[in-house]
């Protein structure tokens, strides 16, 4: 895996920031000027059990009036901070783990074409998760495959979401698919919503095999915000600084230009 040693302000001066859309112009600032964003939520059945020390005993999925729920928040956070890189405003949404894919495959949250800006994303996924019924296991390859179509088939530079609840079950799969990921300009940030425990989620992060880029970040969204005087950005500031050095590394290595050649 290529080391690029380059320092980006959302790393060096984190206490600055105070909106997120300080967080975005910081990211305009470090040259990432435009972006495409891909939603992908975990319906897996540990989402009933999850919540029982982060969110009240209550369901993750569970959605109210009083309160957002973990993967609200992570929509609402980084959908935010990242729609004003997206110039076409569309973003696909994804769901897995659910009784219908059951870890092969992944569903639309909107039955036909992309959500339309992130406050889209947020009710759609509102309007569809009560009719979701959990299943197992979690498997991210065929969500990473598909976020790699998506990238090709619109010749932009995409940073894919995964909200999930607990560990890669399909590891070999899994990893397979983040490896032939940095063949691309695709970046992959995972959250760990829920209780945990989170360590194999941590390994798993560390033990990536070689890649032409350090492609994934996980981070665990309960460890983030705990304690933040501002949750919003202390999230949002975790979740992207890896994004400029990892755009840095995708200009460097001309994967923009082998998409356009494709």
């Amino acid at each position: 895996m290529s080391t690029f040693k380059r320092e980006n302000s959302l790393k060096m001066d984190q206490g600055r920031f105070q909106r997120l859309s300080e967080i975005t112009s910081a990211m305009q600032e470090e040259g990432l000027y435009k972006c495409g964003l891909i939603f992908g939520i975990d319906y897996t059945m540990s989402n009933k059990v999850q919540g029982e020390k982060t969110f009240g005993g209550k369901c993750l999925h569970d959605i109210s009036e009083d309160e957002l729920n973990p993967y609200q928040e992570v929509i609402t956070i980084l959908g935010e901070t990242l729609q004003p890189l997206d110039e076409d405003g569309l973003i696909p949404a994804f769901g897995f783990g659910d009784s219908r894919t059951k870890g092969d495959a992944i569903f639309p949250l909107k039955d036909v074409g992309s959500c339309v800006g992130f406050r889209d994303v947020l009710a759609t996924y509102n309007r569809v998760t009560p009719t979701v019924k959990l299943y197992r296991p979690t498997n991210f390859a065929p969500l990473i495959y598909k976020a790699i179509n998506i990238v090709r088939a619109t010749k932009k530079y995409h940073i894919l979401v995964i909200a999930a609840d607990g560990q890669v079950n399909s590891e070999e799969e899994t990893t397979a698919a983040i490896v032939e990921a940095s063949n691309w300009p695709l970046s992959i940030v995972t959250v760990g919503v829920g209780d945990g425990p989170w360590g194999t989620m941590n390994e798993f992060d560390n033990k990536l095999p070689k890649r032409n880029f350090d492609n994934f970040q996980f981070l665990c969204f309960q460890d983030v915000v705990d304690g933040a005087r501002n949750r919003k950005t202390a999230f949002a500031l975790h979740a992207l600084m890896e994004i400029p050095d990892q755009y840095a590394a995708i200009e460097q290595l001309g994967l923009m230009e082998k998409l356009e050649d494709e």
